[in-house]
């Protein structure tokens, strides 16, 4: 990690030390609970080594119930078991750093949201618009969803993360207004 993607990780996110002693947990039963595969693991490691993790780490242990209950509850929210128990493992692996929360609701959110801008180029009434307001206001949405991600993300996945490829690369193609549209 460079020093940018720590001072953005900084932003984004917490060190898991801070976070256990201000929610009140034994910061060492908290890892142990990540190896175990109740918890989902630090999203990023700072160049420091601090292990760095979502602000609301323990909201979904809660409404779940408790860490024990949690991979039950999160799967139930698909409809496909299999494909909740795909995302519960996505989920834990701690590199679901695609959005400010994640929820169920919001990974499925993010999910048709990506598909709908994705497949929009190749809608009937492309350049419409119409298309263009419904459009936007996916990428819109979206983003609001997105953080902005690291350097060090796209080297980990590989390449373009879904914010250049749904809201950047988008938005820089079908511009608000341009005269593709009319506008």
């Amino acid at each position: 990690m460079t020093s940018a993607d720590d001072v953005y990780v900084n932003a984004q996110f917490v060190v898991l030390d801070d976070l256990c002693v201000t929610m009140g947990h034994d910061t060492d039963a908290v890892r142990l609970s990540m190896l175990a595969g109740l918890l989902p693991l630090p999203g990023y490691l700072r160049s420091d080594g601090a292990e760095m993790v979502p602000r609301d780490l323990f909201a979904l242990t809660e409404q779940a119930g408790g860490p024990e209950k949690l991979e039950a509850w999160f799967v139930a929210h698909w409809a496909d078991p299999a494909v909740g128990r795909q995302e519960w493992q996505a989920y834990l692996s701690g590199q679901y750093v695609c959005l400010h929360s994640v929820t169920p609701a919001t990974i499925q959110r993010k999910e048709r949201l990506t598909t709908e801008i994705t497949a929009a180029p190749h809608d009937p009434d492309t350049g419409s618009p119409r298309w263009e307001a419904r459009l936007h206001a996916a990428i819109d949405e979206l983003d609001a969803l997105a953080p902005a991600f690291t350097g060090y993300d796209r080297l980990r996945f590989g390449g373009p993360t879904s914010r250049d490829l749904c809201i950047d690369a988008m938005r820089a193609r079908f511009p608000r207004g341009s005269a593709a549209f009319g506008g």
